[in-house]
């Protein structure tokens, strides 16, 4: 199939990549380790999309990884990056028999799923894996860390065929699990032990005076301004508790941990992935997969338990080739971890610091999606023609199966709500909603 990496605003390949390319148009199976946040995915797709032919149906690609978030934001790279390539996401949270419609129509060449979906797809036989020629395992580490061995066991044994198989992972974990088919693998480590961080991200530590750093967090908020924040923390009732208390101050937040409903969570991405909010509190379950676009600075409220979760964690930010900014907040009776402590530098809050910064877009919730064979064209259209929004007052769409939802100028959402109540997209009638 060809690709277009311009529709990814790239212009060339970094060495990693390169080489990933290279060596898997002579090697069959192949383990590719990479820092976290250095483009793995993109590693993958390119031979995975070479390998693949337009004009044949039936599933010739399996990509199984650990989350919802990673399958939904690894099918839209390749639709970006591939629109001939007929992909689908397959994932918990939703009704399979909604997932298996949507199959029967699409004929997906290019399936992305999480294992306990695609084992019950299996299961009641909604799909067939016999035409599949290649078969990937991204954040393999992750997906054994969350249990999901027995799942990709019971898979990966319906797929004694598949030759080509390609294992991810940001960890060096020194052996390939049995199930995945032994260590017959040609081996690609970018990982540097002595440098857990690149040199692109900038790393402080904050004093707090209070044991409660929820002052402190909210002070370095303000001096940070509008940038995308990604605050991190240990647990779902801290991840409430500093949301509410971020909120109550007047900066724009959303949480997002294992414990809120799917779209709540697809909101929680949607309003920070396109800037119509500033802060993402959340749980480590975001330090693995979520590949958001312009993280300014990652802050450490909870510090982190180990030097893996570290490394995690800061990879959110300086993704690709940009730079960017963790922050750890050290309380009166914690110390500065040691893997963290030889590159980092002392930060002090000054005495006055401004208000929160306002977000520069909003985010409108359409009650419509790709089940209503809804495109991102039809949404633009949809709300210059009818909404009378230029291009550049249009931000991020993204259309999910059931609803979409869409990044607007602030200063034009009152008079664009007006504008729409009421009317049709493509004909239909739905909701359109500030989505807070």
């Amino acid at each position: 199939m060809i690709y277009n990496l311009s529709k990814l605003g790239i212009t060339e390949l970094n060495v990693m990549q390169e080489e990933m390319l290279q060596v898997s148009r002579r090697c069959e199976r192949i383990v590719l380790l990479s820092p976290t946040g250095s483009g793995k995915t993109l590693a993958y797709l390119l031979p995975v999309l070479d390998r693949m032919v337009a004009d044949e149906d039936g599933l010739q690609t399996l990509v199984l990884v650990p989350s919802r978030e990673l399958a939904i934001q690894t099918a839209d790279v390749v639709r970006r990056l591939c629109p001939e390539c007929r992909v689908m996401a397959c994932y918990g949270g939703r009704a399979a028999m909604d997932e298996h419609r949507s199959m029967k129509g699409l004929r997906p060449q290019m399936i992305i799923a999480t294992p306990g979906r695609l084992l019950d797809h299996l299961t009641k036989g909604n799909v067939s894996v016999g035409q599949v020629k290649t078969l990937v395992i991204d954040e393999f580490d992750k997906s054994l860390e969350l249990g999901f061995q027995s799942q990709m066991e019971s898979i990966i044994a319906q797929m004694g065929h598949v030759r080509r198989r390609i294992l991810l992972s940001a960890t060096d974990n020194p052996s390939i699990p049995a199930f995945a088919g032994g260590n017959d693998f040609h081996r690609l480590s970018f990982l540097d032990a002595n440098e857990p961080i690149p040199e692109s991200i900038t790393v402080y530590s904050v004093a707090s005076p209070d044991k409660d750093k929820l002052e402190t967090l909210l002070r370095l908020l303000c001096v940070l301004g509008a940038g995308k924040s990604l605050v991190f923390l240990g647990y779902r009732e801290s991840v409430e508790r500093v949301g509410e208390y971020l909120r109550a101050h007047g900066v724009s937040a959303v949480l997002f941990h294992g414990g809120l409903d799917q779209q709540l969570r697809e909101r929680a991405i949607h309003r920070f992935a396109c800037g119509s909010c500033n802060v993402l509190v959340c749980t480590d379950l975001a330090a693995r997969g979520l590949d958001i676009e312009g993280v300014d600075n990652v802050i450490h409220y909870h510090l982190p338990a180990d030097q893996v979760t570290y490394v995690h964690r800061n990879g959110r930010t300086a993704r690709w080739d940009g730079q960017g900014n963790a922050y750890l907040i050290v309380g009166p009776q914690e110390e500065l971890p040691s893997y963290a402590a030889a590159h980092c530098t002392a930060y002090s809050l000054p005495h006055r610091v401004p208000a929160p910064a306002a977000p520069l877009w909003a985010t409108i919730y359409i009650g419509k999606g790709k089940k209503d064979k809804i495109s991102r064209g039809d949404v633009a259209g949809f709300l210059s023609k009818v909404g009378g929004l230029e291009r550049d007052e249009i931000g991020r769409i993204d259309v999910l199966p059931q609803w979409s939802y869409v990044a607007v100028h602030q200063r034009k959402v009152r008079q664009l709500l007006l504008r729409i109540k009421g009317q049709k997209i493509k004909g239909i009638k739905t909701i359109f909603a500030l989505a807070d």
